[in-house]
C-alpha cells in the first residue's frame, strides 16, 4: 500500500510538535491535525499562562516588602483586564511560533479534529488519509465532577479568561493547579478559599514539604477548608453563588452560617481526564483504562501496531518535558528502528504556589518503604535574608534524603522563592548519582538560599 504519511499526528501539544517535527527532519513524511490551538494545554491553558500569572500575583508581596528597603510607594491599582490581553497577546504569538516550527521542519498541519477510520486511515474535514503509523498526543481536558449546581462553576481553562476578576472565590481540588491558582486569585487580591475533601493537599508529595506549604499558605492569607466538600452551588438574585458545603469550622460567622459561603466565582481543578472522545479508538485494538488513558507498552505501542500514544493522553508522568522527552524517544524508534524507553526517575517537579516548591527523587515515605532505616535525612529551615529587612514572615524550607551505606542522595525537596530553579541543578546532580560527599565538597555561593544544599550537616 502506498501512504500519504508515515506518520500521522493527532494534537499538536509539546509532545505530538516535538515529535512530528523530528520525524520530518529525519525523513519521514509527516502530518499533524489539531482541533484547538497549537501549543496544547501548555502553551495556551497550562504552564505557560499559569505562570504568567503567578508572577503577577507576586507583586502585591513585592510592594509589602519594598517598603522595607527604603521604597515609598504610592497607591497601587491593578488591572486584570490588561494581564489578561497582555497574556492572550503572549500566547498568540507563541501559537505562531509552533506553527512556524511546523512549516519549517515540512510538517502538513490539518486543522481540525481527526477520526481514525482504521489502523491505517484518518479522516480530517471529511479528507482521508492513509498512514504507515499514527500517533495519539490528544493531552486532557479539566474533569469536574457532576453535583447539583456543577453547570455553574469554571475550571482552569476559563479562569484564563475572565471578564472580571471576582472579589471571592471558592477553588476545589487538592492538587498543584488548585494550589496554584489559589496562590494567583489571593495574589490578585481576591479572598480565596481553597476547598479540599481530604485532610491534606498535594497527595503524593513529601508529608513535610505538604505541611510546610499549608502553612505559609495560611501566612500569604489563603483560606484552606480540608475534609470538606461542596453539596450544592445556587445562583443568588444579586448574581453570586451561595456555595453549600458539608459542616466546616473554617468558615467565618461573617460570611456564612457554618455551611453556606456567598462568593462571586467557583473554580474546580478536580483532575483531568484524556482527551479520547471522538477519535474513532472503537475501529481499532486500542486499549483505554477505565478513565480514558490510552494503554501503551514501555516504547510508546498501543495494542495495535501501526498507533501509538504519548503525553497526558496515556497517564504516567502529566508533564511537558516528560511529553517532550516521549517524543524524541519515540522518534528514535521509528526512524532507527531502535525500541527507545524513557527512564521516569528522578524527574524535578516544581509547584509554583507561593513561594515555589520543588522536588526531584524520594519522599520521605518513598525512601522509608525502599531503605528502611538505612537513612539520613537533613533538614534546613530558616528566614531568608531578604526578609530580614523586608518584614514577611515567610521561611524556606529545604529537605535533603541520603541512604545511609551508600552515602547516596535519593531526594531533595525545597519551599521558597526561586525552589524550581534551585532544584533544576540538584536534579542534574542527582542524575550523575552524586553523593552527600559531593555536596559536601562543593563551596556554596554566598550569600543565597541555594548554599543551604552544600552547607548541610
Amino acid at each position: 500500500m502506498r501512504y500519504d504519511y508515515d506518520l500521522f499526528v493527532i494534537g499538536a501539544g509539546s509532545g505530538g510538535v516535538r515529535t512530528a517535527r523530528m520525524c520530518s527532519q529525519q525523513g519521514l513524511r509527516v502530518g499533524i491535525a489539531e482541533s484547538q490551538y497549537l501549543g496544547g494545554t501548555c502553551v495556551n491553558v497550562g504552564c505557560v499562562p499559569k505562570k504568567l500569572f503567578v508572577y503577577a500575583s507576586a507583586f502585591s508581596e513585592e510592594f509589602k516588602t519594598a517598603k522595607g528597603f527604603g521604597w515609598e510607594l504610592g497607591p497601587v491599582n491593578f488591572d486584570w483586564h490588561k494581564l489578561r490581553d497582555n497574556k492572550n497577546q503572549e500566547i498568540k504569538r507563541l501559537n505562531g511560533i509552533y506553527g512556524n516550527l511546523l512549516d519549517g521542519a515540512g510538517v502538513d498541519l490539518h486543522e481540525g479534529s481527526a477520526t481514525i477510520v482504521d489502523p491505517h486511515c484518518i479522516e480530517v474535514n471529511g479528507q482521508q488519509f492513509n498512514c504507515k503509523n499514527i500517533l495519539i498526543a490528544t493531552g486532557g481536558t479539566p474533569f469536574v465532577p457532576e453535583f447539583p449546581g456543577s453547570d455553574l462553576v469554571v475550571t482552569s481553562n476559563e479562569a484564563f479568561f475572565l471578564k472580571e476578576l471576582p472579589k471571592r472565590i471558592v477553588i476545589v481540588g487538592g492538587g498543584y493547579i488548585a494550589v496554584e491558582f489559589a496562590g494567583i486569585f489571593n495574589g490578585l487580591g481576591v479572598e480565596t478559599h481553597l476547598v479540599y475533601r481530604g485532610p491534606l493537599f498535594l497527595r503524593g508529595l513529601d508529608k513535610e514539604l505538604r505541611e510546610v506549604i499549608k502553612e505559609e499558605q495560611i501566612n500569604q492569607g489563603v483560606i484552606l477548608h480540608f475534609s470538606t466538600e461542596i453539596e450544592n452551588i445556587e445562583t443568588r438574585s444579586n448574581g453570586a453563588y451561595n456555595v453549600q458545603f458539608s459542616h466546616d469550622k473554617n468558615l467565618s460567622s461573617e460570611s456564612s452560617d457554618g455551611k453556606n459561603l456567598e462568593v462571586d466565582l467557583v473554580m474546580y481543578a478536580t483532575g483531568r481526564k484524556p482527551n479520547v472522545t471522538g477519535l474513532g479508538l472503537e475501529n481499532t485494538k486500542v486499549e483505554t483504562k477505565s478513565n480514558g488513558v490510552v494503554v501503551v507498552d514501555d516504547y510508546f505501542q498501543t495494542a495495535e501496531s501501526s498507533i501509538y500514544a504519548l503525553g497526558d493522553v496515556i497517564g504516567r508522568v502529566e508533564l511537558t518535558p516528560v511529553a517532550i522527552t516521549e517524543g524524541m524517544a519515540l522518534t528514535k524508534t521509528l526512524v532507527e528502528g531502535t525500541p527507545t524507553a524513557v527512564d521516569y526517575s528522578n524527574i524535578p517537579t516544581a509547584i509554583f504556589c507561593q513561594p515555589n516548591s520543588s522536588s526531584v527523587g524520594l519522599t520521605e515515605e518513598q525512601a522509608r518503604e525502599q531503605y528502611g532505616h538505612n537513612l539520613k535525612v537533613f533538614r534546613s529551615r530558616f528566614r531568608p535574608i531578604k526578609e530580614t529587612l523586608g518584614g514577611g514572615a515567610g521561611k524556606v524550607f529545604m529537605k535533603m534524603i541520603v541512604v545511609k551505606s551508600t552515602d547516596m542522595v535519593v531526594g531533595c525537596h525545597m519551599v521558597g522563592e526561586h525552589a524550581g530553579e534551585i532544584i533544576q541543578g540538584i536534579a542534574v546532580a542527582m542524575k550523575a548519582g552524586a553523593k552527600k560527599a559531593d555536596f559536601d565538597a562543593t563551596i556554596g555561593i554566598h550569600p543565597t538560599t541555594a548554599e543551604e544544599f552544600v552547607t548541610m550537616r
